[in-house]
């Protein structure tokens, strides 16, 4: 029996209805295809703080490969906190594959304290629009990312909620998963 405040499964598409069992608050945040950083920048009325968590590189795990057309070995992973006032809104994990990190993009994603939004959506860069499906999720504490943000943060509490979104750097593919924390609900959104 499906409960209607809860989604279906992990990861569910946008387009599909399912925002709408999210919580309503969460809503203006899920749905948005924009910039994460500029309307949290816009929601908060500062710059973000952007602290960097962890970039290393690994093997990619089932749920993430399965958004790449092509089989990947290693990417390099990008964690990090975007803040306002040292209080952490949003933890963003990014996945991005080797290949999607060499040529011209070398050079753009020597990212340190920036956010990959900025580079993302800088409007120079024509090929950087999301692609579908993003998708979003109830994170709950049985999820690899809901673990990763315990980690972090021991004191968080379940569920998170998260999207996700394919994005295209010079048409190479970075996934972008984006966890919701308590504190950005202190924003209102525009």
């Amino acid at each position: 029996m499906i409960h209607r405040n809860r989604l279906r499964s992990a990861w569910n598409r946008v387009g599909s209805g399912e925002i709408h069992r999210a919580p309503r608050e969460w809503q203006p945040w899920l749905s948005d295809t924009g910039s994460l950083t500029q309307k949290i920048e816009k929601a908060i009325g500062q710059k973000l703080e952007v602290r960097v968590l962890r970039d290393y590189s690994q093997s990619l795990n089932n749920d993430e490969s399965r958004y790449f057309r092509f089989r990947i070995r290693r990417c390099r992973v990008r964690e990090v906190f975007l803040c306002a006032n040292n209080v952490p809104l949003v933890i963003a994990h990014s996945v991005i594959p080797t290949l999607s990190s060499s040529g011209s993009n070398h050079a753009i994603l020597r990212l340190g304290k920036k956010p990959l939004g900025a580079v993302l959506f800088a409007k120079t860069r024509k090929h950087s629009k999301p692609k579908p499906p993003r998708e979003i999720a109830r994170l709950d504490k049985s999820s690899a990312l809901w673990q990763k943000c315990s980690r972090y943060l021991p004191e968080i509490s379940s569920p998170l909620w998260a999207r996700r979104t394919l994005y295209s750097l010079k048409g190479h593919p970075i996934l972008v998963n984006e966890i919701f924390l308590p504190e950005l609900l202190r924003y209102s959104v525009a």
